[in-house]
């Protein structure tokens, strides 16, 4: 049919949407590569000596200029227990300059949809740009001025960024979309955030901007592409379902699902989105606090909010955030390199399980993920454990990780995102999809705040922490999760009752025809 075709305005359109979801897996993967560079120039910036000789060798050979040095009284040069304090002063200030940009994230996460509802889905993408913009400015010119300050600001405006998109990104792509593309078209978010960390990966070598001259390059690059997007959104036809269900402007819906068709007859689309807008108003909004005392929601959220934490706390952004390092103690000679080969694993597995979530189960595949996940992070430490003893047992470690990041994106990867749109009718899903938002990037904060110090203090034994974790959300995910996929939100709710023992809902519910607006894989 005319109006299920793909055109070119259809392509520009997703392309551009697509750019803040590359922004997002940019700015998740960029702070890694140059982790020691920024690391030893914090140490300049505060007058710290470097630990390490051979480090404040390379840092004369590699840098080209000299770097503003604050000049402290004697008292506060570090000498004994004195250097153990400023190297947990430098350990602090890098873990906030990685989970800083959780916090941006985590309390924007609240306010995309409202951003996107009050002025639209095009001018509110314009408007988060600014501070894109903003935040790659702040990082571009770290290198002038107390760079630690500068960069965690620039994280957090950064991370402010990155919350308003991750919903209005797979909103806007989800309302453009012809109804039996929408699934397909939805994974253009996920498969654009893992492409941006590769890439950002990638421009991170030391050869290219991951060196001591270029590094606050490689951190504000993102201006570019927040000004390329800015300028393409001028061309973006305004999402239909925006223009005729919030502003009730029929003219307007129809002449951007003409430009979207590329067809005069719009009319299926006119009346799916009639009876969307009839069904929407059917139900009212739920608040925050209906979802966890009304009987009704209040295992589904608690289930929601489960599924996002063991997506965070498996241990996938502890990998993300520190796999240079991570490959450097388990004494691989390149660690740039295997974390690059990392970041293409975990590209094509995004792939891969784009076709694989719309054949098998939902709960299937979480746990078929978090399965692999948990005797991964076990042969994990195996090889961090042995490796003094067994110099082969590096390859094992570098083995694992690539197999972690493959069983994440098969299934603990993209499924919450799914499931929890599908708990829910279209009253409190909003609400619910915030509410989870929240809990996966303050779960995410959490790890990028703490991995340093627990990896510091477990050593080699870390991952068996997190081996601990997923098997705790193995079990239960096995007793407390229900399939969804090809199910109504009244059967889905029925197997939530059979889960809790709990009596039929009394009040009828709204079959879920348009989830593919709501996902956001």
């Amino acid at each position: 049919m005319t109006e299920d075709k793909i055109t070119g305005t259809l392509i520009f359109a997703v392309f551009t949407a697509a750019l803040s979801s590359f922004q997002f897996g940019y700015d998740i993967g960029v702070i890694n590569a140059p982790q020691e560079i920024i690391i030893s120039h914090y140490r300049h910036v505060l007058g710290i000596p470097l630990d390490d000789r051979k480090a404040t060798n390379n840092y004369a050979v590699n840098s080209t200029e000299a770097l503003p040095t604050v000049t402290y009284p004697s008292n506060l040069v570090p000498a004994g227990e004195e250097a153990m304090a400023s190297a947990g002063l430098i350990t602090m200030l890098w873990s906030l300059s990685v989970s800083s940009f959780a916090v941006g994230g985590m309390i924007a996460s609240f306010f995309g949809g409202w951003l996107g509802d009050k002025l639209g889905r095009i001018k509110a993408l314009m408007v988060a740009n600014i501070l894109s913009l903003a935040g790659a400015l702040l990082m571009g010119f770290s290198k002038l001025g107390p760079s630690h300050i500068l960069i965690i600001a620039g994280r957090s405006i950064s991370g402010l960024y990155c919350g308003l998109i991750s919903g209005l990104v797979p909103m806007y792509i989800g309302e453009i979309a012809p109804t039996t593309l929408r699934g397909a078209l939805g994974t253009f978010h996920q498969l654009a955030i893992v492409t941006g960390i590769l890439i950002s990966q990638i421009v991170g070598l030391e050869f290219i901007l991951g060196n001591h001259d270029l590094w606050h390059i490689l951190l504000g690059l993102s201006a570019v592409r927040a000004l390329l997007q800015f300028l393409l959104l001028f061309f973006c036809p305004e999402s239909p379902r925006y223009l005729y269900i919030t502003l009730e402007e029929e003219a307007k819906a129809k002449q951007s699902l003409k430009r979207l068709r590329g067809s005069d007859d719009v009319t299926k689309d006119i009346n799916e989105m009639k009876k969307e807008k009839e069904e929407a108003s059917s139900e009212q909004k739920v608040s925050i606090i209906q979802l966890f005392t009304d009987s009704s929601y209040r295992q589904p959220i608690i289930v929601s909010l489960m599924l996002h934490a063991a997506q965070q706390f498996s241990g996938i952004n502890g990998i993300f955030y520190y796999s240079t390092s991570i490959f450097q103690t388990a004494g691989i000679s390149k660690p740039v390199y295997a974390t690059i080969g990392v970041g293409a694993i975990n590209l094509v597995f995004t792939v891969f399980s784009v076709l694989l979530v719309e054949k098998a189960g939902r709960r299937s595949l979480f746990l078929i993920g978090m399965s692999g996940m948990f005797f991964c992070t076990i042969f994990m430490s195996l090889g961090l454990v042995l490796l003094e003893k067994f110099a082969w047992m590096s390859y094992v470690s570098m083995t694992a990780i690539f197999l972690f990041v493959s069983f994440f994106e098969i299934g603990p990867g993209p499924i919450p995102w799914f499931m929890v749109a599908e708990f829910f009718s279209q009253g409190p899903r909003p609400t619910a999809l915030a509410l989870a938002a929240f809990s996966n990037w303050f779960c995410n904060f959490l790890i990028a705040l703490c991995f340093q110090y627990i990896a510091d203090f477990c050593g080699p034994y870390v991952f068996f922490l997190f081996s601990g974790v997923v098997l705790a959300f193995i079990v239960f995910t096995f007793f407390k999760v229900p399939e969804t996929k090809g199910k109504s939100f009244e059967e889905i709710a029925a197997e939530f009752r059979k889960k809790s023992g709990s009596a039929p809902r009394p009040k009828a519910a709204v079959e879920m025809e348009f989830l593919g607006a709501t996902e956001t894989a």
